[in-house]
């Protein structure tokens, strides 16, 4: 059996300026017109849905299907912009969920099931890896990875494993830690969504680590928090929330070594990726929204990340 490690791990190569063009010759879909599935999808569709156009919750039945692993057909290939062609990187990994790019060109892979990051090496300008291996194992779940500091030259590779961020002592071009790992922040809540996406401010000050909710709609949060919700409002960022998701379903920053923990935003349900624009420097989250209102209510979405934003959960959407 062919196990994909994701379209991340393909190769794309020389966009041509014309693909743009192209792209945005493409009508844009409006109202009802803007809504289907991955059959219709393709490269360029773009799609302009207002809140209006949203279905009233529980306008259908909710149905949860999951998604399996299948062989690859012979003639199966991705659907690409114009100026771009893919190749297969490498397959067989248990359960890939990121892959990060070290500045020397090597892949760093989050084997979440096997509790390791691997680790590959490709020649300039081919897709196939010179050199594989566990760059570390005995993790839980690891998710998300960032080099530190930020620029050519890292001295670590920080982790963020379910309930934990760790980093290992790292030079260009190590295939395998060299030592222990340190432990940054502990004590992460682990249950319910347990993918933790990390990333570094371009200036290298701050560690952005991004905690999904611990529920569907904080249903076992309680009404209210302890000593009632204006001491609670006068004491918390906006839109903070309580009791068992009390630090959850926003993202969190620490300077690089852990300290100084705050809630950076909040509202946003499960941030399952994260990034730093490099021209910008702005934080971006990709977000899974609340289940169960029916299809396409609401729609997952991504979004720049503000200090002090509330971006709705559980309350709006």
């Amino acid at each position: 059996m062919m196990r994909f490690a994701g379209p991340a791990l393909s190769a794309a190569l020389f966009l041509s300026t014309a693909s743009f063009a192209q792209q945005a010759d493409e009508p844009v879909l409006k109202g009802a017109d803007a809504f289907g599935d991955w059959r219709a999808d393709k490269p360029g569709t773009r799609r302009l849905i207002r809140p209006d156009d949203l279905p009233k919750p529980y306008a259908n039945r909710s149905t949860s299907n999951s998604a399996g692993v299948a062989d690859m057909p012979a003639d199966a290939k991705l659907q690409l912009p114009p100026g771009f062609s893919a190749e297969l990187v490498v397959s067989g990994i248990d359960n890939p969920r990121v892959v990060r790019v070290a500045p020397n060109g090597d892949l760093f892979v989050a084997d979440s099931k096997a509790n390791q990051v691997r680790i590959y090496r490709l020649a300039e300008g081919r897709a196939k890896p010179t050199q594989d291996g566990i760059f570390a194992g005995s993790l839980k779940r690891p998710y998300g990875i960032a080099f530190y500091p930020p620029g050519a030259d890292p001295q670590w590779v920080y982790v963020a494993n379910s309930d934990s961020i760790v980093r290992f002592a790292y030079r260009n071009g190590d295939l395998k830690a060299s030592g222990d790992p340190e432990t940054i922040v502990g004590n992460i809540p682990a249950s319910h969504h347990w993918t933790r996406d990390i990333a570094f401010s371009p200036d290298g000050k701050t560690l952005y680590l991004s905690v999904g909710s611990g529920s569907n709609v904080a249903e076992r949060m309680g009404k209210e928090p302890k000593g009632g919700l204006d001491a609670w409002a006068k004491s918390q960022p906006l839109g903070a929330t309580w009791g068992s998701e009390d630090g959850r379903a926003g993202v969190l920053a620490f300077d690089p070594d852990g300290k100084n923990g705050r809630i950076l935003a909040t509202g946003l349900r499960n941030c399952s990726g994260m990034t730093v624009q490099p021209a910008t420097g702005a934080l971006w989250c990709v977000v899974n929204e609340r289940d169960a209102l029916g299809d396409n209510v609401p729609p997952e979405y991504a979004t720049v990340v503000k200090e002090g934003a509330f971006y709705g959960w559980p309350w709006y959407y």
